[in-house]
C-alpha cells in the first residue's frame, strides 16, 4: 500500500489549533479541552487573538508566533478564515491540517468555490487534510481525541471511519457504557483531500485495529475502495452500515438493468465484492463491529447456548438457525459431564437450559467450559449471567423475612468471582457473547464489558453476533480473486458501435447487440434479419421451425410490450401473418428478425450499466417478463474475475434454479461465469456503451444463450 497521509497526521507531536479559547459554549474550545483533558502528552499551541493563556496554555496572536512548526494544526473558524490560516500554516512548514470548520461545499455552489480554493491552498504547500465539516479524530494509542466529546481513556480495538461526525463523538459515552473502545476514529467530512478509503487503508495497516467499523453514505472513488477493501478483508473483518440508497433512489435507464440498478442494489452487491459485512443499523455497527474486534474467530458453525430460562435459549436457537449457525445436540458423554452440575429437571442437550438455579458460577464458567474442553461447540452464547444486580431488585421483598440485614450485608452472600468466566474465551480461543437484560447495575454484566465480552440486551441479538462472526469466517475463507487480462477489442464490435453512432442511434438493434456480444464469444441464438416477407419466409426455413419472428428497430427498446413479438410460428403462412402483423404494430417498414425457438426453461437476466463512482457493474438476476416484478438481483463492479462472479450466483434467493432442477439439468456454471467476466470486460473495452440488458438468457440444456439483447450507447 502506498504511504499514507494518516500515519503522521494521526500520531502529531505537536498541535496547534485555532478557534479554541476559554469559553466551554464555544466549539473549538471543546475540541480544545478534549486534547488538553484527554492524556495526550504531546505539545499544545493554542492560537487566539485577545487571550494569553488558553486552557492553561500559552497563546500565540498568531501563526507566525508559534515557537515552532507544528505536526498538525487544528480550524475550528469561519470559513473564509480557515483558508487564509491554512495558508499561513503552509507558509510556516506545517504538513497536515482537520479543518473542522463547515460552510464548504455541503452549502451550495459558493460554498463549492470556498473548498475548491482549500484544495488549491493545500496542494500548494504540499499539505494534507482532513475535512472539512468534519469533527476530527481518536488515536486512543496515544490518548489523543480531538472531538467534542470526552473519550474513554482506554486503547481499544475497533477502528471506525465516518461519514458522520456524530458517530465519533456524540456516541462515545454511549459506547463507553457498552464497553466499545476505539483504537482509532476518523471523521471524514467532505473529503476534500484525504478521504474515506485512505481512512480505510490506514486502519487496515495500523495493528492496533482488530476491525473496521464505516458508516457510509457514498463512495467517491469506487473501484479503489473495491482494491483496498478486498486486500484487507483476508486478515482483518471490515463492517459498514450504508444508509445513502434510499434518498438517491433508482436511477432511470433505457433498459430492464439501468431500471433496476437502485443504490441499495449495487452497494450490496459492491461490499459484497469487497469482502465486507453489511448491517441495517447504528447499533448493530458497533456491537458486531466490537464482536469481531475483541472476540477469538469463529471456526466452524457449531454454537453452544446456556440460558437460565427456556424461552431465552429458544431465541438463541431460533436466531442462530436462521443465521446459518447450527445448534447441535451434544453426545450423550458431554450431556453425562453437564448432568453433574445441573438440575435433574434441567436440560443438558442444547441449549442446556438450567432452568432456576441460583449459583450463577455453573451458568457462566462451569458449563461453558466444559463445553469449550469437549470440542463440540465452535462459539458460546450465555443467557442470564447475574448477580448483585438481581439481587438488588429482590431485596425490598426478601428483607423482613431475612431479619431486615442491610442491602450490603444481603449483597456480601453473593460476591463472585469473574475471572474465570472473562478469560474463557482467550482461554480456549472460542468466541463467547452474553445477553442479559440488566446493564451495567449488575456485577456480571459489567465484569463481561470490561473484559471485551460483548453483552447484548436480547438474546437474538447475541445470536446475530456470532453470525457475523460466521459470515467473516466465510470471508476469510473465499476463494482467491483473479482477474485476467483484457482481451483485444473484437474489430467487427467496434465497426457496429462506430456505424450506430455515425446514424445517432441512442441503442442498438437487437440484431446488432446480439452480433456484439457474439464478437466476444457470448452465445446467442442463431438469428436471421429479414428486410420483406418473403425473406422472412426464407429465413424461418434455414432456421428451422419453430422460429419467433421480432420487430427490429434501433428505435423500439421492449418488443414485447408493443406486440413485435410473435412466437412459436410453426409454418410459412404463420410466418407471413406474423410479419404483417409486426409491420402494422410498428407502423413503418421496419426489419424483423427471425430467429431460433428455443424451448421454454430458465431464464436469467444478464445485463450491465455505469454508475459514477463504480464504472461499469455487471448484473445478474432472474430473467423474463417478471425480472422487475420479483427483483431477486445482484451487482459487481468490473472487472470481475471468475470467483466473484461465482459468488454472483449464490446471492440470489432463487439460486437452486442453477442446480438440477424438474428434471432440467444443472447449469453449466463455467459457461454462466465466462458470459458474466466477458460481459464486464466488454463494458470496459467499449466506454461508449452505457447500459447491455441481455433478458432472457436462456438455458437451453445446461447452457446459457442470449435471447434478446440491448445495446444502450452513451
Amino acid at each position: 500500500m502506498r504511504n499514507n497521509p494518516l500515519s503522521q497526521l494521526m500520531n502529531p507531536k505537536s498541535i496547534a489549533i485555532v478557534g479554541a479559547g476559554n469559553n466551554p459554549s464555544k466549539m473549538g474550545t471543546l475540541h480544545g479541552l478534549s486534547i488538553v483533558k484527554g492524556g495526550y502528552l504531546g505539545k499544545f499551541y493554542p492560537i487566539h487573538p485577545r487571550e494569553e493563556k488558553v486552557l492553561g496554555h500559552q497563546a500565540y496572536r498568531a501563526v507566525a508566533d508559534l515557537p515552532e512548526v507544528p505536526d498538525l494544526a487544528m480550524l475550528i473558524v469561519p470559513a473564509e478564515q480557515a483558508i487564509k490560516l491554512l495558508a499561513e500554516f503552509g507558509q510556516l512548514g506545517t504538513k497536515h491540517a482537520i479543518v473542522v470548520t463547515a460552510g464548504f461545499r455541503e452549502t451550495g455552489e459558493e460554498g463549492r468555490l470556498k473548498e475548491e480554493q482549500l484544495k488549491e491552498v493545500a496542494a500548494s504547500y504540499g499539505m494534507r487534510f482532513l475535512g472539512p465539516n468534519c469533527i476530527g479524530i481518536l488515536n486512543s494509542e496515544i490518548l489523543l481525541n480531538t472531538t467534542v466529546m470526552p473519550g474513554s481513556g482506554k486503547q481499544g480495538k475497533l477502528g471506525m471511519v465516518s461519514q458522520s461526525g456524530t458517530y465519533v463523538t456524540q456516541t462515545l459515552p454511549y459506547l463507553k457504557q457498552k464497553g466499545i473502545h476505539f483504537s482509532k476514529a476518523i471523521s471524514v467530512g467532505n473529503e476534500a483531500d484525504i478521504d474515506l478509503v485512505d481512512a480505510l487503508e490506514f486502519l487496515g495497516q495500523d495493528e492496533q485495529t482488530k476491525a473496521i467499523a464505516i458508516y457510509l453514505e457514498g463512495v467517491s472513488d469506487g473501484r479503489r475502495f473495491i482494491e483496498v477493501a478486498q486486500k484487507i478483508t483476508p486478515r482483518k473483518p471490515v463492517i459498514v452500515q450504508y444508509v445513502g440508497g434510499s434518498a438517491a433512489g433508482a436511477r432511470a435507464g433505457m433498459s430492464h438493468t439501468g431500471s433496476m440498478a437502485g443504490p441499495d442494489f449495487l452497494y450490496e452487491g459492491i461490499l459484497k465484492q469487497a469482502g465486507i459485512i453489511q448491517v441495517q443499523m447504528v447499533e448493530e455497527l458497533y456491537s458486531y463491529g466490537w464482536t469481531l474486534a475483541a472476540q477469538p474467530p469463529l471456526r466452524g458453525k457449531r454454537i453452544g447456548i446456556v440460558t437460565n430460562s427456556g424461552g431465552p435459549g429458544t431465541a438463541i436457537a431460533n436466531a442462530c438457525e436462521h443465521g446459518k449457525l447450527d445448534v447441535p445436540a451434544f453426545s450423550p458423554k458431554l450431556q453425562q459431564q453437564l448432568r453433574e452440575h445441573i438440575l435433574p429437571h434441567a436440560s443438558s442437550a442444547n441449549p442446556v437450559d438450567l432452568t432456576y438455579h441460583l449459583d450463577a458460577k455453573v451458568l457462566t464458567a462451569v458449563i461453558p467450559e466444559i463445553i469449550m474442553q469437549s470440542g463440540e461447540a465452535d462459539g458460546v452464547i450465555v443467557h442470564g449471567g447475574m448477580s448483585h444486580g438481581f439481587m438488588k431488585e429482590l431485596y425490598p421483598h426478601v428483607r423482613e423475612l431475612l431479619g431486615n440485614v442491610t442491602l450490603e450485608q444481603f449483597l456480601s452472600n453473593f460476591d463472585a468471582d469473574f475471572q474465570k468466566t472473562v478469560s474463557l474465551p482467550w482461554e480456549y480461543q472460542i468466541p463467547l457473547v452474553a445477553s442479559s437484560f440488566f446493564g451495567r447495575e449488575d456485577d456480571y454484566t459489567a465484569n463481561y464489558l470490561d473484559y471485551g465480552i460483548p453483552v447484548f440486551d436480547s438474546p437474538e441479538k447475541a445470536a446475530r453476533a456470532l453470525a457475523t462472526l460466521l459470515r467473516y469466517k466465510e470471508i476469510r475463507e473465499r476463494k482467491p480473486l483473479s482477474r485476467s487480462e483484457l482481451p483485444a477489442v473484437a474489430p467487427q464490435a467496434q465497426a457496429i458501435i462506430a456505424a450506430a453512432v455515425a446514424r445517432q442511434q441512442k441503442t442498438l438493434t437487437e440484431y446488432e447487440s446480439k452480433q456484439l456480444l457474439a464478437a466476444y464469444g457470448i452465445p446467442v441464438t442463431g438469428d436471421r434479419l429479414a428486410l420483406s416477407e418473403e425473406a422472412a419466409v426464407a429465413a424461418a426455413l434455414a432456421v428451422g421451425f419453430p422460429v419467433v419472428l421480432k420487430g427490429s428497430a434501433a428505435d423500439v427498446a421492449h418488443k414485447t410490450e408493443k406486440g413485435l413479438v410473435h412466437l412459436g410460428l410453426t409454418s410459412a403462412e404463420e410466418v407471413r401473418l406474423a410479419y404483417r402483423a409486426v409491420r402494422k404494430e410498428a407502423g413503418a417498414e421496419i426489419p424483423v428478425l427471425v430467429a431460433e425457438m428455443l424451448p421454454r426453461g430458465r431464464e436469467l437476466l444478464v445485463g450491465m450499466t455505469r454508475f459514477p463512482a463504480f464504472g461499469p457493474c455487471v448484473m445478474l438476476g432472474l430473467g423474463g417478463v417478471f425480472a422487475e416484478a420479483l427483483r431477486d438481483i445482484t451487482f459487481r463492479a468490473a472487472p470481475l474475475g471468475e470467483a466473484e462472479a461465482e459468488e454472483m450466483l449464490q446471492d440470489l434467493r432463487a439460486k437452486a434454479i442453477f442446480e438440477e432442477f424438474r428434471g432440467m439439468p444443472a447449469v453449466d456454471r463455467a459457461a454462466l461465469l465466462k458470459l458474466l467476466v466477458t460481459l464486464g470486460q466488454l463494458a470496459l473495452l467499449h466506454p461508449e456503451i452505457a447500459e447491455i440488458d441481455i433478458n432472457p438468457v436462456m438455458i437451453n440444456g445446461s447452457q446459457p444463450v442470449a435471447v434478446d439483447a440491448l445495446v444502450v450507447l452513451a
